[in-house]
């Protein structure tokens, strides 16, 4: 898919789930409980599959949970639009926790709102699986390191 330019990603969802693989070993974003479901040029879906080892007393999702998703995904925007640059790092992250989300998957959804040579902001819709209303809203930016030279 291609973003609102009409741009496609930088790298395809097959080549970043690879690099992930590759880069981060340790960490199950491209294969644990984390599913790429789309990227485009400037954004991308992420589902979090659900377990109980996710949530909280009272039976919700707990916000640590909700914040990791939103930022890998909007990791995951920014590498689409700027391509593998693995030290771009979050420099700000805000959320809005706006309902409390159901005991099932959540799907994340990130747009880059402005891309720039070394920042990128962007924001994230949470939703739960099977439900329009957001559980929360992120704001976030991410630094964008210098080419080597």
């Amino acid at each position: 898919m291609s973003g609102k330019d009409g741009a496609a990603p930088r790298l395809t969802r097959e080549e970043l789930i690879g690099r992930l693989e590759a880069e981060f070993p340790e960490a199950s974003h491209a294969v644990g409980d984390y599913d790429i479901e789309e990227i485009w040029y400037g954004g991308c879906r992420v589902r979090r599959r659900h377990h109980g080892q996710s949530l909280r007393p009272g039976g919700t999702v707990s916000g640590p949970v909700m914040m990791a998703l939103a930022d890998f995904t909007m990791y995951l925007a920014v590498l689409s639009a700027i391509g593998w640059v693995p030290l771009a790092v979050t420099t700000n992250l805000t959320i809005n926790f706006l309902k409390r989300p159901g005991a099932r998957d959540l799907l994340a959804e990130a747009r880059l709102m402005k891309l720039g040579k070394r920042l990128a902001v962007g924001e994230v819709g949470l939703r739960s699986d099977g439900d329009d209303a957001l559980v929360a809203h992120v704001t976030s930016t991410y630094s964008i390191p210098e080419p080597n030279t």
